[in-house]
């Protein structure tokens, strides 16, 4: 397929006067997938993004309508639901469904509301045989057929057929759920696309949730996403990750036609902002800052003729291979090591490789667009020898507390700290700008993600 570049841009090229992600890729001490090699970029215009989609409540309702009724949204693990009677209660802008094992192959989605009175049935996760309604006691089963109602004699006009609990659709991958409200959606499946073969050597279905904190933010749930898809921002967000960061030679993806896009950031190999960086200078900073880390404790020296990513990475493999008793020996450094981030429209974000997973979740707090909920997960591998590890609780943290004080996060929640110190003042700031053009000025590869992700909601909204 022939693609049209903008002057001066060809697919593949390094941006920036460094080598590019795939001339890393060249050096690597493994063969690399060929999904790592495949590349997407597409030109999609350099117009400016209105400042108003961030909080105009006319905005937000029509995203409401058209985007969050319509698509395909993650709203759990499936080991959260192992049982059957087992549930999550899954919110968003308004909706709320009780997500629920329904039989030991079978998941549903009920619409969480009485047909009495419309009171919730279920304000938190649990396990139960049936859903009873606190205000005047009509109950359903798992399978939301209407189980109970007193004083029947009073309901002959409810029946088996009007009684039955709604459902929204639901499809499961790669070990999560997910639910749709649109009856007539596509199926999952395909709204995933290549996504699916992207993730079959990583297989996320053979992991289990190990990290889960979340948080609101003052700011749209679109200036909270954005602030995770691009490697821009490194150099006066997060000087202390440079020296391991290839910031600016970051590959983007936005595989037109499909419903998801990817970055691949390299580690082990410093930001081409910097100049005298040693190899050594690159281990210290991996171990020593609070950056990615690898699992490395302690001074580490890199060998006499090894570079400092391929030592990362064998410090990588190693240490995953101790925790999870699985052989990563075969593993390439750039799946053990890099910032392989996929975004799956409208804000489901999973990591590619095997050094950890991060989980990124964005959505709106009700129906408020300037409040967001933002939540970080982190998938860990299974020992196929031992029993499946439970899934954490979700830690829920306070307005005034920091991702720092999320000790699960360890040193990621410094670094999660200095994106989120941008949040509000985004938010502010984009009121402000209205003084001005109104308007945001984007990059066109290096923030082609940011504009993938409003053409998507451009397209939504047009239908």
């Amino acid at each position: 397929m022939n693609i049209e570049y903008p002057k001066g841009v060809k697919q593949g090229e390094a941006r920036c006067d460094a080598p590019s992600t795939q001339d890393i890729l060249d050096r690597d001490t493994r063969e690399i997938p060929r999904v790592l090699r495949e590349q997407g970029y597409t030109y999609v215009g350099s117009d400016d993004i209105p400042a108003e989609r961030y909080f105009s409540q006319d905005w937000h309702n029509q995203e409401v309508e058209k985007v969050w009724k319509k698509v395909w949204q993650m709203a759990c693990r499936e080991e959260e639901i192992p049982e059957v009677g087992d549930h999550i209660v899954y919110d968003n802008v308004g909706m709320s469904y009780i997500v629920t094992r329904t039989a030991l192959d079978e998941i549903k989605a009920f619409v969480n509301s009485c047909l009495h009175r419309g009171r919730k049935l279920r304000t938190e996760d649990g396990s139960s045989t049936s859903f009873r309604c606190p205000y005047h006691g009509w109950t359903w089963d798992v399978t939301g057929e209407i189980a109970e109602i007193p004083c029947r004699w009073d309901f002959p006009h409810v029946n088996e057929e009007n009684g039955r609990l709604p459902e929204a659709r639901v499809g499961t991958w790669g070990g999560f759920v997910f639910i749709n409200p649109d009856p007539d959606c596509e199926p999952l499946e395909s709204y995933l696309g290549d996504l699916v073969q992207h993730f079959e050597r990583w297989k996320l279905e053979d992991c289990y949730k190990a990290v889960h904190v979340k948080k609101r933010m003052a700011a749209n749930w679109k200036v909270c996403a954005e602030a995770f898809i691009e490697s821009y921002h490194v150099i006066d967000t997060h000087p202390q990750i440079m020296p391991h960061c290839a910031d600016a030679n970051t590959q983007y993806d936005n595989f037109d036609g499909q419903h998801f896009n990817r970055m691949i950031t390299t580690m082990g190999v410093p930001s081409p902002h910097l100049t005298d960086c040693s190899d050594q200078d690159t281990v210290d900073a991996m171990t020593n800052t609070q950056g990615r880390q690898v699992g490395a404790v302690g001074q580490l020296e890199v060998p006499e003729g090894m570079s400092a990513r391929a030592f990362m990475a064998e410090v990588a493999r190693q240490r995953c291979t101790e925790l999870t008793g699985v052989d990563h020996a075969d593993k390439t450094d750039s799946e053990m090591l890099d910032a392989i981030q996929y975004f799956v429209f409208p804000n489901f974000f999973p990591w590619g490789g095997f050094s950890p997973n991060i989980i990124y979740r964005f959505r709106p707090d009700g129906q408020n667009p300037e409040s967001a909920i933002v939540e970080i997960m982190i998938l860990h591998r299974c020992d196929p020898d031992k029993p499946r590890p439970a899934p954490v609780p979700v830690h829920e943290m306070t307005d005034d507390e920091d991702w720092a004080d999320a000790p699960e996060l360890g040193g990621l929640g410094a670094v999660f700290d200095q994106d989120m110190s941008n949040i509000p003042f985004v938010q502010e700031g984009l009121h402000a700008t209205m003084m001005g053009k109104g308007a945001l000025s984007l990059g066109d590869y290096q923030e082609s993600r940011v504009r993938d992700l409003h053409r998507n909601l451009e397209r939504y909204l047009s239908t």
